[in-house]
């Protein structure tokens, strides 16, 4: 039986979203405002979303605060398993010991076993990735639960959710609807969504940024005719179709400015250079009281950088496969 939970009285950090649902800021490396959890509080209790190694204390002090115990959690669930989603999946598992892990099956194998997800963000994030994500803990290959292009998660009372594959930002990425409230759990799909200026950006990281399969994500998300969006990073947020549509905006100037650096023959930092002139620059500056710690944070993890590099490996990759198949169509009219 869960206790009841005065919502007039919790902590900063936790919002209560209506339904049962609370947001859960995770704190990331200590700042608030990067990564946003989820807890849905309903018959079998499900985390969406678990931050970092560092988050998952975070996370369990405020299911406590939420009226339940560790033991109470049914689910935990990751969008897909970048480290700033999912890197706390181990130390998670650990603390809810009652709690199934779902993830799509192309992310399942590296919960399982960390070494090589870890192994390539230490070549990502050198010496910064300790004091960003720590150290992920495999999780007991048991306790794993892979779902492909769709699955369930039951969320007791007839009330689920609803996971969709949802490529583009990365392979092992998915959506998740709930049945009840028609909330989306967009992940990362749709970019970073700043609550503090409402501007939206996309997140278009290496190696697996494909402009073509973040478009699909868009549309299936705007085929689901979602009540809400439920970011990552950061909040809820309403106007689905006006977001969506942004999403796409943004996404295309992107990639469009970095495609005319990269057709001119710019390098990484003139193409950067190009998305600040020209992209970043339309953003609206944060208020004076926010945190200049946290809105670093963030520009590390989906900033200038991170972005371009993922359109320019894209954009290097497709043009590998049109000289591909051009070889081999002269190889076949030969």
């Amino acid at each position: 039986m869960h206790k009841d939970v005065n919502t007039d009285d919790l902590p900063e950090g936790i919002t209560p979203l209506g339904n049962e649902i609370y947001a859960i800021d995770t704190m990331l490396a200590g700042y608030p405002g990067v990564v946003s959890a989820y807890l849905i509080r309903t018959e079998r209790p499900c985390i969406v979303e678990v931050g970092t190694a560092g988050s998952a204390a975070v996370l369990r002090d405020a299911v406590i605060r939420l009226g339940l115990s560790p033991e109470d959690l049914a689910t935990i669930v990751v969008t897909h398993i970048h480290l700033d989603h999912a890197g706390g999946t181990g130390d998670m598992a650990a603390l809810f010991p009652n709690a199934e892990i779902v993830v799509h099956e192309r992310g399942a194998r590296h919960l399982a076993d960390p070494s090589r997800l870890m192994a390539s963000a230490k070549m990502v994030w050198g010496d910064r990735l300790e004091t960003l994500f720590g150290h992920m803990r495999p999780t007991e290959a048991s306790r794993i639960r892979s779902v492909a292009a769709t699955g369930e998660i039951d969320l007791g009372a007839g009330r689920k959710l609803v996971s969709h594959y949802a490529p583009g930002h990365a392979k092992h990425h998915m959506g998740l609807v709930d049945t009840v409230t028609g909330d989306l759990y967009v992940g990362d799909a749709l970019g970073v969504y700043n609550p503090l200026t409402g501007d939206l950006r996309p997140a278009t990281p290496p190696p697996d940024f494909d402009m073509d399969a973040c478009l699909s994500t868009l549309r299936l998300f705007g085929d689901i005719g979602a009540q809400r969006l439920m970011f990552s990073h950061f909040g809820a947020v309403d106007g689905v179709g006006e977001k969506l549509d942004r999403a796409e905006r943004e996404l295309r100037l992107w990639v469009e400015t970095v495609r005319d650096s990269h057709d001119t023959g710019g390098d990484l930092d003139h193409a950067v250079a190009m998305v600040k002139d020209k992209v970043i620059s339309r953003y609206k500056p944060l208020p004076p009281d926010a945190s200049p710690d946290a809105a670093a944070v963030l520009d590390i993890l989906s900033g200038a950088e991170a972005n371009v590099g993922g359109i320019v490996h894209w954009l290097d990759r497709l043009a590998q496969e049109q000289a591909d198949a051009a070889k081999k169509a002269a190889e076949e009219r030969a």
